[in-house]
């Protein structure tokens, strides 16, 4: 029987609670007991999809074939209310794996080959936090927070340098697509062109993993960090035929996903399989939302937007031994609760000399409620609005009188006004009655517009303050800038708001 828990329904949410409590409370005394591995903590997967939209698993109403993502969320818990930690790759990744702000650390936007911009070193990973705890640590797939392999001329820390013992992987994307890619890095050296496709390739590299660094006796984390669907899109032609009624540019991104879905298949099997499972903590979700058309569902705004169709993603967690599964959860989340919920269930220290922005979900997880004392921001400088922040049932959006256009990749002048901003326009919108962000109540509801507005300003003064200043960007006037920000709202807001209305 699934179980759909909807936050503004108390007495259901009670009722659920009452019929929970046993389990609940037994889940909490088996947070950390001998599992069937013969070791004390529990084993933590995190797998994640790149630019793969809301709307695109079959389990939350997609075209492509998910069966083993779909089963996952069927037997464990499915979030509804999921949330990124930024609209795009390398700053969302920084949210999931240090349960802060990406701004905070400094990752304003995508990280450029090249660029100065990166994690710092000074940050904790979940990879760090779960080292001295005895967990064997490693990463697969997009890593996209530093170069990759080390340049000595930017001397950045690398996978091995923020807690990971191994690595696999590449700095962006797989190029020149998923296809036979010919950046993969294992452990600092590059291995020339594979044959196959990515995700696959990040499979047999978990396999292998398993096989041969896997040590019984030690609790474990995995970072599977997938490059589908991120173009360059390639699929497996037996795929794509699965795809008869659509273009060929569509059946191809279907078969994309279907082919990430059965990758993560194996990885799951290859826990299954050597009796870990029940003992797992399994998170997967998408880095942001999509880039294409339709894939974000319902949803207002797409990859590089801080509207829900850039930020919200589908958000599963699986814990056999734990948490009670076959439930559908609509209390938003977002990554930044990834760090305080596994620092909490592994018993890991979590460090005190820094601010987090996510909060410990075990008791949501475990069949209870959560209180979210502090709101969800979102910030990102190179798209119009710049800011959305969630707060209870309300997302309020914000822009600043920007009319310069901006570069792909961030600049000196970008920096300028990072650390600047002032928003001066506002929209707002309750996302619990108005999912697609449609009706702008900021007029209509001004004592919950000045509420959130205070709330954002104190945020990002915050957020700005602590934000590194990069030195040694390239200079403005050296890239091509192509993304014109009064000219893309006004764009967007035809494309999502006046379609059909003109």
């Amino acid at each position: 029987m699934l179980i759909v828990i909807k936050t503004p329904k108390y007495l259901f949410r009670l009722l659920f609670l009452l019929l929970g409590l046993p389990q609940a409370l037994m889940a909490q005394n088996n947070r950390i007991i001998k599992g069937e591995n013969g070791v004390r903590h529990p084993n933590i997967v995190i797998i994640l999809a790149d630019d793969m939209g809301y709307g695109d698993l079959q389990g939350y109403g997609g075209v492509a074939n998910t069966p083993n993502l779909d089963a996952l969320a069927a037997e464990g818990i499915k979030f509804t209310n999921c949330y990124a930690g930024a609209p795009n790759c390398s700053p969302s990744r920084v949210g999931l794996l240090t349960g802060r702000i990406p701004a905070r650390a400094g990752m304003y936007s995508y990280r450029p080959p090249g660029s100065a911009m990166h994690l710092p070193d000074n940050e904790v990973t979940i990879a760090e936090l779960l080292k001295p705890e005895g967990y064997q640590t490693a990463h697969f797939g997009k890593w996209h927070l530093s170069v990759l392999p080390q340049d000595e001329q930017l001397n950045q820390p690398q996978p091995h340098q923020q807690g990971f013992d191994y690595s696999l992987g590449t700095e962006n994307n797989a190029e020149p697509s998923h296809l036979n890619p010919v950046n993969f890095i294992r452990n600092g050296v590059p291995i020339g062109e594979q044959e196959g496709y990515s995700c696959q390739l990040v499979a047999n590299e978990v396999e292998l993993w398993f096989e041969q660094k896997y040590e019984k006796e030690k609790p474990f984390f995995l970072y599977v960090a997938f490059h589908e669907p991120h173009a360059k899109v390639a699929s497996p032609e037996n795929l794509i035929a699965n795809y008869p009624g659509y273009d060929k540019k569509t059946a191809e991104y279907f078969a994309n996903i279907e082919n990430m879905d059965l990758a993560a298949g194996r990885v799951l099997e290859a826990l299954k399989s050597r009796g870990l499972d029940k003992n797992t903590m399994i998170f997967f979700a998408s880095d942001n939302g999509p880039y294409r058309m339709g894939s974000q569902g319902e949803l207002r705004g797409l990859k590089g937007e801080v509207y829900d169709g850039g930020i919200k993603v589908p958000g599963i967690f699986s814990y056999p031994g734990a948490f009670p599964g076959k439930r559908e959860i609509e209390t938003p989340i977002w990554f930044q609760d990834l760090l305080p919920t596994i620092g909490e269930l592994t018993g890991a220290a979590i460090p005190s000399d820094r601010k987090y922005d996510g909060i410990n979900l075990l008791p949501l997880l475990e069949g209870g409620e959560i209180e979210r004392d502090k709101p969800m921001l979102w910030y990102f400088y190179r798209s119009s609005p710049e800011l959305a922040m969630r707060k209870g049932d309300y997302m309020l959006l914000a822009r600043a009188k920007d009319e310069m256009p901006r570069t792909h990749g961030i600049t000196d002048k970008d920096m300028e006004f990072i650390k600047t901003i002032q928003p001066e326009f506002f929209e707002l919108y309750n996302v619990v009655n108005d999912e697609g962000q449609q009706k702008d109540l900021s007029a209509t509801e001004p004592e919950k517009l000045e509420e959130m507005k205070s709330a954002m300003v104190t945020l990002l003064e915050e957020v700005k303050e602590e934000g590194p200043n990069w030195e040694g960007l390239p200079k403005y006037k050296e890239k091509k800038a192509n993304h014109n920000k009064p000219d893309e709202f006004k764009r967007n807001e035809r494309r999502f708001l006046m379609k059909g209305k003109e």
